[in-house]
């Protein structure tokens, strides 16, 4: 697959099964999140990664959380919550590591977390693997956060989930960029 066309090509697979990537794969993922934007070099990011019955606990852990934010949560809620990490046989949590530095900003550290967030998936692709960037509100409970390991100066960016695809890949619209740019100042 050439560069261009995995730019282009690039999906979130959300239906996921095992087999989870393999060691090497996993490794070419990490090695392109290396890779991502990074002022300073100063490399503001580390990564968890959860499988096997590990995820049960996270489930477990989600659930806590919810709990601690929606004491009233309904048995449905409850339940959802608690099988989100099986919807994949391996979840890779991105964490930007926020620190103080005189010429890059925390919000550039926080967008270079995520450009490595962003190269997880372009390398998950073009291996075949199947990815899906699934973060949402447990990125911001506190009491996840803190059983997760994470520190005062970080922060969740991405929830990935990998796996094998269930099913064949979509087809990306071909969008126009045009919408989206203008040129400044305007005439």
């Amino acid at each position: 697959m050439d560069a261009i066309d995995l730019l282009l090509k690039r999906v979130s697979v959300p239906r996921l099964q095992e087999p989870a990537p393999t060691a090497e794969q996993l490794d070419l993922m990490l090695r392109a999140a290396l890779r991502a934007p990074d002022h300073g070099q100063i490399r503001p990011w580390r990564f968890l990664t959860i499988q096997g019955d590990d995820r049960k606990k996270l489930g477990e852990l989600f659930v806590q959380g919810l709990l601690s934010t929606m004491p009233e949560a309904s048995s449905e809620q409850i339940e959802k919550t608690r099988a989100m990490p099986l919807r994949a046989p391996l979840l890779l949590i991105v964490i930007a590591t926020i620190s103080e530095h005189l010429t890059v900003p925390a919000h550039e550290q926080l967008l270079a977390a995520g450009c490595a967030a962003h190269g997880i998936l372009l390398a998950a692709h073009a291996q075949g693997v199947g990815a899906v960037w699934r973060t949402g509100a447990v990125a911001e409970i506190t009491k996840i956060n803190t059983e997760l390991g994470l520190q005062d100066n970080e922060r969740v960016v991405a929830y990935i989930y990998l796996g094998t695809p269930i099913n064949s890949l979509r087809n990306p619209p071909d969008l126009d960029p045009a919408p989206f740019v203008q040129a400044w100042p305007e005439a």
